[in-house]
C-alpha cells in the first residue's frame, strides 16, 4: 500500500509489525544542531511532551520507563519502549484509539558535530487495510508531529543548559 523501499535498513521493526503491513507509513530525515545526546535527551523527556508535542495532552510518567500512558489526539495510548540505545536509537509502540503506532528514531553524529535524524512511523488499524479510511488523516497527523519534533530539536541550546 505504501512505498517503503526507502525505509532505513537500520530500523529495527518489531516482529509482525513491518511498514509493508502498515495502513500508514511516514519517514522523515533532517539534520539538527547539537550532538545526538542532546536530541536523545529531548526525545526521551516524556514529562515535557505535553509542552511541545502537538496533540499530547498528558503523560503518566515523569521519566522514560518501559511502559507508560499518553493521551494524544484525544485518545489514551499505552506506550511500550521497544528499543532504547542512548544516544543512538529509540523505538516505541503506542496502542490506543483503534490503532497501533510504532515510531523508530535513529540519531547519528555528523562530521560537524550535529545530529542526523531519521524517524519512521508505521500505523496499523483495527480494520483491514482495504477498508481503512483513516490512513490519510494519520499521515497528516504524523507529518504535523514530525514538524513539531523537528522544530524542538532544531532549537539552539542555551550555553550551559543541561541539554547542551
Amino acid at each position: 500500500m505504501y512505498d517503503t523501499s526507502d525505509s532505513h535498513p537500520d530500523i529495527h521493526w518489531p516482529s509482525g509489525f513491518s511498514p509493508e503491513d502498515a495502513h500508514s507509513f511516514h519517514r522523515a530525515q533532517a539534520v539538527v544542531p547539537g550532538p545526538p545526546e542532546r536530541a536523545f535527551t529531548l526525545l526521551t523527556d516524556v514529562a515535557n511532551w505535553p509542552n511541545w508535542v502537538p496533540g499530547c495532552e498528558e503523560v503518566s510518567s515523569v521519566t522514560l520507563t518501559q511502559t507508560f500512558e499518553v493521551v494524544w489526539a484525544g485518545a489514551r495510548f499505552e506506550v511500550f519502549v521497544g528499543e532504547s540505545v542512548p544516544p543512538r536509537r529509540i523505538g516505541w509502540l503506542g496502542i490506543g484509539g483503534g490503532v497501533m503506532l510504532y515510531q523508530a528514531w535513529l540519531l547519528s553524529e555528523t562530521e560537524d558535530g550535529d545530529t542526523e535524524i531519521v524517524v519512521e512511523n508505521a500505523v496499523r488499524a483495527d480494520v483491514p487495510r482495504p477498508l481503512d479510511t483513516l490512513s490519510r488523516s494519520w499521515a497528516e497527523q504524523l507529518n504535523e508531529l514530525w514538524l513539531a519534533q523537528l522544530s524542538k530539536l532544531s532549537e539552539h541550546p542555551a550555553e550551559g543548559s543541561p541539554a547542551s
